[in-house]
C-alpha cells in the first residue's frame, strides 16, 4: 500500500479553505444597536481613553492592526475594557458587528 505525499495532504487540508464562504458583509444595524446597549457608555464620551467611535484620529493606529485585532480586543478585553464590552451575554458576532460599526463611523 502506498502511503499518500506531503503535498496531497497539505491540499487536502486546505481544500476546505478553498471552499469557505467569502467574508459576508458587516451587520451594521445589529452593530448599532449593540454599540448603542453596551459600547456607548465608553466608546461615546472616551471614558479611560476608549477611542470615540467616529474619531479618525484615534482609530488610526488601532485600524493599522488589522481588523481582526480590533475584534480579539473587543472579544477578550484590553488594558481597562473588559472583554465583550462588559457584557458576557453577548455573541461574537454581535461583538463583531459593533466592531464594524464603530469603524464605519
Amino acid at each position: 500500500m502506498k502511503l499518500p505525499t506531503l503535498s496531497f495532504i497539505l491540499a487536502a487540508l486546505a481544500a476546505p479553505a478553498c471552499l469557505a464562504a467569502p467574508p459576508s458583509k458587516p451587520d451594521l444595524a445589529m452593530g448599532e444597536k449593540v454599540y448603542t446597549a453596551t459600547c456607548l457608555a465608553c466608546h461615546g464620551s472616551g471614558v479611560l481613553g476608549a477611542p470615540k467611535a467616529g474619531d479618525k484620529a484615534a482609530w488610526k493606529p488601532r485600524m493599522a492592526k488589522g481588523v481582526n485585532a480590533l475584534y480579539d480586543s473587543a472579544l477578550n478585553g484590553i488594558r481597562t475594557m473588559p472583554a465583550r464590552g462588559g457584557n458576557p451575554a453577548l455573541k461574537s458576532t454581535e461583538v463583531k458587528a459593533a466592531v464594524d460599526y464603530m469603524l464605519s463611523k
